[in-house]
């Protein structure tokens, strides 16, 4: 019995032994670097069509994230981002050639779009990856980023670099991986099915799934549907003055659900103009997306009601929570 003990002993010893290393080495090594990829050689036309469509998505995704107070792409302080991942800040992604991507070719803005894996090897965890966007939309984002829009010129001014927590620099190491660049077309969803239409704009275009879930890390990029309580809302972010806000559940249970409350109607008057069926306004970090078309909203509108539904009371918990940080 006492020779059982010891080996138990030893190998838990050792268990800790080899973990307070693998801690140590995340600790001190930081967020991993792959291999310089093999860049895809292409070149993007710049047409207007592809520019106006390019800036759509860009007010969507680029703006929301990188936008500093002079409207600028030149990156900015995440603040919503919750505080166990550290102080995150934001790229300069303008033209500028020494400090955003002017230099950059088309093909490794793209392939970083799909990836999160730079030019150099070095990979962006925070960034969300595009793995489902149709090549002609990442193209058009492309466009506009190569555009003389006001926001993508030129300039020098950037952030602070990140400073990621122990728990980020652990997640890239483990759940945080790149993302394989696809070696197929990827087209667009067929624009007469208001489902397919709904499900991409909220899922590939929208990137909704990614706070309106269950988990902010258990989540697949590639099959948005697997992610754990998709749609289902739940995770706390940090609104504007520093206090807490819970993602909505979006799915159309008929108890907890925003879909089975709203009509058509009051659904895309709120993600459009931010204004909820009942005269309240939405609150950062969720923003009114006028660039969207009525239609594209109330696609997504019915996408959602084809989501498997989720009990989760929002309110409640909101409420239990604002009582708990008193």
């Amino acid at each position: 019995m006492k020779k059982l003990l010891k080996l138990t002993g030893l190998f838990l010893g050792g268990l800790l032994l080899m973990v307070a290393g693998f801690c140590a080495y995340v600790a001190l090594s930081g967020v991993p670097t792959y291999d310089p990829p093999t860049i895809p050689e292409l070149s993007v036309e710049r047409t207007p069509a592809r520019i106006a469509r390019g800036e759509v998505i860009a007010q969507i995704q680029c703006a929301a994230c990188h936008a500093d107070r002079d409207n600028r792409l030149t990156g900015k302080h995440m603040a919503d981002v919750p505080a166990m991942f550290g102080k995150i800040y934001t790229k300069n992604i303008t033209q500028d050639k020494q400090k955003g991507i002017g230099s950059w070719t088309d093909g490794e803005i793209l392939y970083f779009l799909r990836t999160g894996v730079r030019r150099d090897g070095s990979f962006a965890p925070i960034m969300p990856q595009y793995p489902n966007m149709a090549d002609e939309d990442l193209k058009a984002v492309v466009a506009w980023l190569r555009s003389d829009r006001f926001p993508v010129q030129p300039s020098s001014r950037e952030a602070p670099p990140s400073e990621l927590s122990f728990v980020s620099k652990l997640l890239t190491h483990t759940l945080m991986k790149p993302l394989p660049y696809p070696q197929q077309l990827i087209a667009f969803p067929d624009s007469t099915n208001p489902i397919a239409l709904g499900r991409y704009t909220a899922d590939a275009i929208g990137d909704c799934y990614a706070c309106h879930s269950g988990d902010l890390i258990d989540q697949d990029k590639v099959h948005p549907e697997k992610t754990k309580g998709y749609y289902g809302g739940g995770i706390e972010m940090t609104g504007d003055g520093g206090q807490p806000i819970i993602t909505a559940n979006l799915t159309a249970d008929q108890k907890t659900g925003a879909v089975a409350r709203y009509t058509k109607e009051q659904f895309i008057r709120m993600v459009k103009a931010g204004v909820r069926p009942d005269g309240s306004v939405i609150r950062y970090p969720m923003e009114p997306k006028p660039m969207l078309s009525d239609r594209e909203v109330g696609a997504i509108y019915e996408y959602l009601k084809t989501v498997p539904k989720i009990q989760n009371d929002i309110a409640r918990k909101t409420a239990e929570l604002q009582l708990a940080k008193k």
